[in-house]
């Protein structure tokens, strides 16, 4: 007899307390919250400053980036920040035998389908991550956390607009 345990989640409030308690462990600590939109960006000037050497030269944005993370923007801590998410949600995948290469969809379509939409929602996400200043983690939590106005406003904008499109995606994903 072949018995399949459920997999183990972390309770959700505990979890919630403890992101809450890193997020101000951050602010104590680095004097400003989490956020991956700037890990990506420094990703993205080290790219172009390789790939590219004298187009990012040229740019007063990437000089400008560049400079402020002394020439090496892949050095940020903000960059560590996401390795240290990517590896701990790898690792956590590992130990809870939850780790799979298993695409979870709707089977009224296909995997392909599926990861067209999550690359695509993915991309819009990050272009609205630069033109609202930050990402959820960034603008929404590490705003709240130091009572920012705009803080709970985006955190608004974001679940109100998630909730309002949630209908018209639903099948994407059950």
């Amino acid at each position: 007899m072949n018995t399949v345990k459920d997999p183990k989640y972390m309770n959700p409030y505990l979890a919630g307390v403890l992101l809450g308690l890193v997020v101000l462990a951050a602010n104590f600590v680095s004097g400003r919250g989490l956020g991956a939109s700037g890990a990506i960006k420094s990703a993205i000037v080290a790219g172009v400053e390789t790939i590219a050497p004298k187009h990012a030269e040229a740019s007063s944005f990437y000089n400008n980036f560049s400079k402020a993370h002394d020439g090496k923007p892949m050095h940020s801590w903000l960059v560590y920040q996401m390795l240290g998410v990517i590896v701990g949600g790898f690792l956590s995948g590992v130990f809870s035998h939850r780790l799979t290469w298993k695409v979870e969809h709707n089977p009224k379509i296909q995997s392909r389908t599926r990861l067209i939409f999550a690359l695509g929602g993915g991309i819009l996400f990050g272009l609205g991550s630069q033109l609202g200043r930050g990402c959820t983690s960034g603008s929404a939590l590490s705003g709240m956390a130091v009572l920012s106005l705009g803080g709970f406003i985006s955190m608004a904008a974001i679940f109100g607009t998630a909730f309002m499109l949630a209908y018209f995606f639903r099948k994407l994903w059950i």
